[in-house]
Protein backbone atom coordinates (compact mmCIF):
# COMPACT_ATOMS: atom_id res chain seq x y z
CA UNK A 1 0.00 0.00 0.00
CA UNK A 2 1.13 3.55 -0.65
CA UNK A 3 0.09 4.97 2.73
CA UNK A 4 -1.71 4.31 5.99
CA UNK A 5 -4.77 6.04 4.53
CA UNK A 6 -4.88 3.84 1.43
CA UNK A 7 -4.47 0.75 3.62
CA UNK A 8 -7.43 1.88 5.72
CA UNK A 9 -9.64 2.66 2.71
CA UNK A 10 -8.70 -0.44 0.73
CA UNK A 11 -8.85 -2.67 3.79
CA UNK A 12 -12.29 -1.37 4.74
CA UNK A 13 -13.54 -1.83 1.18
CA UNK A 14 -12.44 -5.47 1.33
CA UNK A 15 -14.60 -5.94 4.42
CA UNK A 16 -17.77 -5.11 2.50
CA UNK A 17 -17.65 -8.67 1.18
CA UNK A 18 -15.34 -10.53 3.57
CA UNK A 19 -14.87 -11.02 7.31
CA UNK A 20 -11.20 -12.02 7.31
CA UNK A 21 -8.35 -9.53 7.26
CA UNK A 22 -4.86 -8.89 8.60
CA UNK A 23 -4.96 -5.21 7.58
CA UNK A 24 -5.31 -3.63 11.00
CA UNK A 25 -5.85 -0.10 9.66
CA UNK A 26 -8.73 -1.32 7.51
CA UNK A 27 -10.36 -3.01 10.50
CA UNK A 28 -9.91 0.09 12.67
CA UNK A 29 -11.42 2.29 9.97
CA UNK A 30 -14.42 0.02 9.45
CA UNK A 31 -15.02 -0.24 13.19
CA UNK A 32 -14.88 3.53 13.60
CA UNK A 33 -16.86 4.76 10.61
CA UNK A 34 -19.46 2.01 10.55
CA UNK A 35 -19.87 1.60 14.31
CA UNK A 36 -18.84 -2.06 14.26
CA UNK A 37 -17.70 -3.77 17.43
CA UNK A 38 -15.33 -5.90 15.32
CA UNK A 39 -15.54 -5.84 11.54
CA UNK A 40 -13.00 -8.58 10.78
CA UNK A 41 -11.17 -11.54 12.24
CA UNK A 42 -7.96 -13.43 11.67
CA UNK A 43 -6.36 -16.74 12.65
CA UNK A 44 -3.05 -17.79 14.23
CA UNK A 45 -0.61 -17.86 11.31
CA UNK A 46 3.10 -18.60 11.11
CA UNK A 47 5.23 -16.55 8.76
CA UNK A 48 8.71 -17.29 7.49
CA UNK A 49 10.76 -15.78 10.32
CA UNK A 50 8.72 -17.57 13.00
CA UNK A 51 9.57 -20.85 11.29
CA UNK A 52 13.14 -20.23 10.13
CA UNK A 53 14.19 -18.83 13.53
CA UNK A 54 14.02 -22.46 14.69
CA UNK A 55 16.59 -23.42 12.04
CA UNK A 56 16.37 -25.83 9.12
CA UNK A 57 17.02 -28.89 11.27
CA UNK A 58 14.17 -27.97 13.65
CA UNK A 59 11.51 -27.02 11.13
CA UNK A 60 9.34 -29.97 12.15
CA UNK A 61 9.54 -28.78 15.77
CA UNK A 62 8.40 -25.34 14.63
CA UNK A 63 5.41 -26.91 12.89
CA UNK A 64 4.61 -29.01 15.94
CA UNK A 65 4.84 -25.94 18.17
CA UNK A 66 2.21 -24.09 16.11
CA UNK A 67 -0.26 -26.92 16.65
CA UNK A 68 0.64 -27.22 20.34
CA UNK A 69 0.16 -23.48 20.94
CA UNK A 70 -2.92 -22.80 18.83
CA UNK A 71 -4.52 -26.11 17.89
CA UNK A 72 -7.86 -26.80 19.56
CA UNK A 73 -11.24 -28.14 18.45
CA UNK A 74 -12.71 -25.90 15.76
CA UNK A 75 -9.58 -23.74 15.45
CA UNK A 76 -7.93 -22.74 12.19
CA UNK A 77 -4.11 -22.70 12.22
CA UNK A 78 -2.13 -21.48 9.22
CA UNK A 79 1.49 -22.54 8.74
CA UNK A 80 3.82 -21.38 5.97
CA UNK A 81 5.60 -24.51 4.76
CA UNK A 82 7.95 -23.56 1.93
CA UNK A 83 10.77 -22.02 4.00
CA UNK A 84 13.17 -24.72 2.83
CA UNK A 85 11.48 -27.52 0.91
CA UNK A 86 7.72 -27.44 0.45
CA UNK A 87 7.53 -31.04 -0.72
CA UNK A 88 9.54 -32.35 2.23
CA UNK A 89 7.31 -30.31 4.55
CA UNK A 90 4.17 -31.75 2.96
CA UNK A 91 5.57 -35.23 3.60
CA UNK A 92 6.17 -34.33 7.27
CA UNK A 93 2.64 -32.99 7.65
CA UNK A 94 1.26 -36.16 6.06
CA UNK A 95 3.33 -38.64 8.07
CA UNK A 96 5.06 -37.58 11.29
CA UNK A 97 2.54 -34.86 12.15
CA UNK A 98 -0.55 -36.36 10.53
CA UNK A 99 -2.12 -37.70 13.72
CA UNK A 100 -1.33 -34.47 15.56
CA UNK A 101 -3.25 -32.55 12.90
CA UNK A 102 -6.21 -34.93 13.07
CA UNK A 103 -6.28 -35.01 16.87
CA UNK A 104 -6.41 -31.26 17.47
CA UNK A 105 -9.88 -31.23 15.94
CA UNK A 106 -9.55 -28.09 13.83
CA UNK A 107 -8.24 -27.21 10.39
CA UNK A 108 -4.62 -26.88 9.36
CA UNK A 109 -4.05 -24.43 6.53
CA UNK A 110 -0.83 -25.01 4.58
CA UNK A 111 0.76 -21.97 2.95
CA UNK A 112 3.04 -22.49 -0.03
CA UNK A 113 4.60 -19.13 -0.87
CA UNK A 114 6.94 -19.54 -3.81
CA UNK A 115 7.08 -20.99 -7.30
CA UNK A 116 4.43 -20.85 -10.01
CA UNK A 117 1.13 -20.39 -8.13
CA UNK A 118 -0.96 -22.58 -10.44
CA UNK A 119 1.49 -25.48 -10.38
CA UNK A 120 2.27 -25.24 -6.67
CA UNK A 121 -1.38 -25.07 -5.58
CA UNK A 122 -2.29 -28.21 -7.51
CA UNK A 123 0.81 -30.08 -6.29
CA UNK A 124 0.03 -29.10 -2.70
CA UNK A 125 -3.61 -30.16 -2.96
CA UNK A 126 -2.68 -33.52 -4.43
CA UNK A 127 -0.04 -34.20 -1.79
CA UNK A 128 -2.40 -33.31 1.04
CA UNK A 129 -5.18 -35.42 -0.45
CA UNK A 130 -2.83 -38.41 -0.68
CA UNK A 131 -2.08 -38.03 3.04
CA UNK A 132 -5.36 -36.89 4.58
CA UNK A 133 -7.94 -38.05 2.06
CA UNK A 134 -10.99 -36.16 0.86
CA UNK A 135 -14.76 -36.32 0.63
CA UNK A 136 -17.01 -35.49 -2.29
CA UNK A 137 -19.42 -32.58 -1.89
CA UNK A 138 -22.88 -32.14 -3.37
CA UNK A 139 -21.39 -30.71 -6.58
CA UNK A 140 -19.16 -33.68 -7.15
CA UNK A 141 -15.95 -31.90 -6.17
CA UNK A 142 -13.45 -33.21 -3.63
CA UNK A 143 -12.90 -31.45 -0.27
CA UNK A 144 -9.78 -32.26 1.72
CA UNK A 145 -10.11 -33.73 5.21
CA UNK A 146 -8.58 -31.75 8.09
CA UNK A 147 -6.47 -29.47 5.89
CA UNK A 148 -6.75 -26.55 3.47
CA UNK A 149 -4.40 -24.35 1.42
CA UNK A 150 -3.80 -20.60 1.41
CA UNK A 151 -2.08 -19.00 -1.59
CA UNK A 152 -0.86 -15.44 -1.21
CA UNK A 153 2.13 -15.27 -3.54
CA UNK A 154 1.47 -14.08 -7.08
CA UNK A 155 -2.21 -13.42 -6.47
CA UNK A 156 -4.23 -10.99 -8.59
CA UNK A 157 -7.69 -11.17 -10.21
CA UNK A 158 -6.36 -13.04 -13.23
CA UNK A 159 -4.34 -15.63 -11.31
CA UNK A 160 -7.26 -16.31 -8.96
CA UNK A 161 -9.47 -17.14 -11.94
CA UNK A 162 -6.79 -19.35 -13.48
CA UNK A 163 -6.13 -21.28 -10.26
CA UNK A 164 -9.82 -21.86 -9.56
CA UNK A 165 -10.41 -23.08 -13.13
CA UNK A 166 -7.52 -25.53 -12.84
CA UNK A 167 -8.77 -26.76 -9.46
CA UNK A 168 -12.23 -27.32 -10.90
CA UNK A 169 -10.81 -29.23 -13.85
CA UNK A 170 -8.82 -31.39 -11.41
CA UNK A 171 -11.98 -32.09 -9.40
CA UNK A 172 -11.11 -30.02 -6.32
CA UNK A 173 -13.73 -27.85 -4.62
CA UNK A 174 -13.14 -24.13 -4.13
CA UNK A 175 -13.59 -24.77 -0.39
CA UNK A 176 -10.04 -26.14 -0.33
CA UNK A 177 -8.34 -22.78 -0.87
CA UNK A 178 -8.09 -19.29 0.56
CA UNK A 179 -6.36 -16.47 -1.31
CA UNK A 180 -4.18 -13.88 0.35
CA UNK A 181 -5.53 -10.62 -1.05
CA UNK A 182 -2.82 -7.98 -0.85
CA UNK A 183 -1.90 -4.86 -2.76
CA UNK A 184 -2.17 -6.54 -6.16
CA UNK A 185 -5.96 -6.30 -5.88
CA UNK A 186 -5.74 -2.54 -5.28
CA UNK A 187 -3.06 -0.18 -6.60
CA UNK A 188 -0.24 -2.72 -7.02
CA UNK A 189 1.98 -0.34 -5.08
CA UNK A 190 3.75 -2.47 -2.52
CA UNK A 191 7.16 -3.39 -1.13
CA UNK A 192 8.21 -4.76 -4.52
CA UNK A 193 7.74 -1.36 -6.15
CA UNK A 194 11.06 -0.22 -4.65
CA UNK A 195 12.43 -3.76 -4.17
CA UNK A 196 12.55 -3.21 -0.41
CA UNK A 197 11.39 -5.22 2.55
CA UNK A 198 12.21 -4.99 6.24
CA UNK A 199 12.41 -8.43 7.80
CA UNK A 200 13.95 -10.27 10.71
CA UNK A 201 17.34 -11.61 9.63
CA UNK A 202 18.89 -12.92 12.84
CA UNK A 203 17.87 -14.03 16.30
CA UNK A 204 19.88 -14.27 19.52
CA UNK A 205 19.24 -17.44 21.51
CA UNK A 206 21.05 -17.15 24.80
CA UNK A 207 24.47 -15.78 23.91
CA UNK A 208 24.53 -16.96 20.30
CA UNK A 209 23.28 -15.27 17.13
CA UNK A 210 21.58 -17.40 14.47
CA UNK A 211 20.71 -16.35 10.94
CA UNK A 212 17.03 -16.22 10.07
CA UNK A 213 16.49 -16.79 6.37
CA UNK A 214 14.39 -18.87 4.06
CA UNK A 215 15.85 -21.01 1.30
CA UNK A 216 12.89 -22.31 -0.76
CA UNK A 217 13.64 -24.96 -3.36
CA UNK A 218 10.62 -23.68 -5.29
CA UNK A 219 12.05 -20.18 -5.85
CA UNK A 220 15.75 -19.56 -6.48
CA UNK A 221 15.28 -15.78 -6.72
CA UNK A 222 13.84 -15.57 -3.20
CA UNK A 223 16.85 -17.52 -1.97
CA UNK A 224 19.25 -15.11 -3.67
CA UNK A 225 17.37 -12.10 -2.28
CA UNK A 226 17.49 -13.50 1.23
CA UNK A 227 21.24 -14.11 1.01
CA UNK A 228 22.03 -10.56 -0.15
CA UNK A 229 23.60 -8.64 2.76
CA UNK A 230 21.86 -5.37 3.57
CA UNK A 231 22.27 -4.82 7.29
CA UNK A 232 24.91 -4.80 9.98
CA UNK A 233 24.79 -6.09 13.53
CA UNK A 234 25.66 -3.92 16.51
CA UNK A 235 28.60 -5.21 18.53
CA UNK A 236 28.78 -5.42 22.31
CA UNK A 237 30.68 -2.11 22.55
CA UNK A 238 28.03 -0.19 20.60
CA UNK A 239 29.86 -0.07 17.25
CA UNK A 240 28.07 -1.20 14.10
CA UNK A 241 30.60 -3.05 11.95
CA UNK A 242 29.74 -3.88 8.35
CA UNK A 243 30.12 -7.64 8.59
CA UNK A 244 27.96 -8.43 5.62
CA UNK A 245 26.22 -11.23 7.49
CA UNK A 246 22.64 -10.03 7.61
CA UNK A 247 19.89 -10.72 5.16
CA UNK A 248 17.70 -7.66 4.70
CA UNK A 249 16.99 -5.48 7.67
CA UNK A 250 16.33 -6.28 11.32
CA UNK A 251 17.44 -8.42 14.21
CA UNK A 252 15.43 -10.10 16.94
CA UNK A 253 16.41 -10.83 20.50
Amino acid sequence: MSSAESAAIGGAAHLVSFMGSDTVLGVVAANHYYNEAMSAFSVPAAEHSTITSWGRERETDAFRNMIAKFGKPGAIVSVVSDSYDLFAALKVWGTELKQTVIDFGGTLVIRPDSGDPLTIVLQTLRALEASFGSSVNSKGRRVLNNVRVIQGDGINPESIETILAAMDEAGFATDNIVFGMGGALLQQINRDTQRFAMKCSAIRLGDEWHDVLKDPVTDLQQTLDERTPHAARESSDGRIPDRGVACKCGYAE
